[in-house]
């Protein structure tokens, strides 16, 4: 595999995350669009995937996962957020590296494991609000 920039995986597994997210919501049976949009958002915002790789750093991931949420974490981006603290956004740019990583890597059993445990983590999250 090609070595890639913290933020070329991030921006990668933005999307295979954000498709993955959007996938489920269908599959659970929500249909109209706006209400897809609002469930979607609890998945895929800034907020919500800095709380998915809080939960994951605790027991779920390994030394290596660890070391590539580090590297789209800690890369620099002239980008400045909008919706989100800087702490934030850098902890979903981590998360969305790792979840690029895993997909270019081949690791798709990995990839999906990751992506279901963190629907059940927003989901748990919800159950307790």
């Amino acid at each position: 595999m090609i070595q890639q920039s913290g933020l070329t995986l991030a921006y990668l597994g933005d999307a295979y995350y954000e498709f993955a997210i959007r996938d489920y919501l269908i599959q659970k049976g929500y249909t109209k669009v706006n209400e897809l949009h609002q469930y979607a958002i609890k998945f895929t915002s800034a907020t919500g995937q800095a709380k998915i790789i809080q939960k994951l750093l605790e027991s779920e991931l390994s030394e290596s996962e660890t070391d590539t949420f580090k590297r789209g974490r800690n890369a620099n981006s002239t980008h400045k957020p909008k919706n989100a603290e800087l702490t934030i956004y850098r902890a979903a740019t981590g998360f969305e590296c790792l979840i690029g990583h895993l997909y270019l890597d081949g690791q798709v059993e990995r990839l999906n494991e990751l992506i279901q445990k963190s629907i059940e983590i927003i989901e748990e999250l919800q159950d307790n609000s």
